[in-house]
């Protein structure tokens, strides 16, 4: 019986390094029948002729401009769906893979035809057991979207496969069916929130969401792009919430959102201060790739 069909997408904006890297760990996955496109931001470092180079095989789609994440990889997606692919992969440029994350992914996937999306447990790039995301929770009465486990030790309490309320697009695996009955990602959010929102409307049309985790990435973490304590992060961040919660939470979670949403902003930015990690998604988001902190 044939393997199903995934088409890895990855987006790219002036990365090269981050992204070479990514598709390298790609070459060794154990996982037949897959296809990766690298859709380009409209990059000027050099990324497309050194992907051309030297990943022949990589499917390029080059933006005339900078789409953002959910643009970006919503050109990706359509490409991948007349492809005839029977599932979509994002996966972060600034990540790297164990080479049977994707059969995990798939042969979960696979078990249930109400599973919509899966995703993998990702570590910190540079903290290799600590876990950046073990699952995600959306609690609308606070107004917030937040992973499980983050900056936990792992020592297996995050192993079993549960159902998600929210699982990142940092690395997402998606049924093509899924995606013709809810559509693709909202490109309204300027920056965060775009995976937020497609996990609700996928839960809302009755498919479920799963965490993975006998599949494994790395995620590249850093320090740069201005902290978690930015202007630009944090307020982003908190716009992109409020459009979130207005569309989906109920009347009632409006007594508390106004008074929490704020706080926990601030307290999130400063417990990621605290541990001194902050990720490169800042940046990333800025100009189109990134995945939420």
């Amino acid at each position: 019986m044939r393997a199903p069909l995934v088409y890895i997408i990855v987006l790219n904006w002036n990365g090269r390094d981050d992204t070479m890297a990514c598709l390298n760990s790609l070459q060794r996955i154990d996982y037949e029948n897959y296809a990766v496109v690298l859709v380009d931001n409209a990059s000027h470092d050099g990324t497309v002729e050194a992907v051309k180079k030297c990943f022949p095989s990589v499917k390029i789609i080059i933006n005339k401009r900078n789409l953002r994440f959910a643009g970006g990889n919503n050109v990706g997606i359509e490409y991948a769906l007349k492809q005839n692919a029977d599932y979509v992969l994002l996966l972060n440029n600034d990540t790297e893979v164990k080479p049977d994350f994707l059969s995990e992914l798939v042969r979960f996937a696979e078990a249930d035809k109400i599973i919509g999306m899966v995703a993998p447990k990702i570590y910190y790039y540079d903290i290799p057991k600590m876990i950046w995301f073990a699952g995600g929770k959306i609690e609308f009465w606070k107004g917030w979207v937040s992973h499980v486990g983050i900056r936990e030790i792992d020592n297996g309490q995050r192993d079993e496969a549960k159902d998600m309320d929210y699982l990142t697009g940092c690395c997402l695996l998606i049924r093509r069916e899924l995606i013709e009955k809810v559509g693709k990602l909202d490109e309204k959010y300027f920056i965060y929130g775009e995976d937020a929102d497609w996990c609700v409307r996928t839960s809302r049309a009755g498919f479920r969401l799963v965490y993975v985790p006998s599949s494994v990435i790395w995620h590249k973490v850093s320090s740069s792009s201005g902290g978690n304590l930015s202007w630009f992060k944090n307020w982003n961040k908190l716009k992109s919430q409020l459009r979130l919660m207005a569309r989906y939470a109920k009347w009632y979670n409006w007594i508390t959102i106004p008074v929490l949403l704020p706080a926990i902003v601030l307290m999130s930015a400063i417990s990621g201060r605290k541990f001194g990690t902050q990720s490169s998604d800042e940046g990333n988001r800025r100009t189109g790739t990134g995945e939420r902190s």
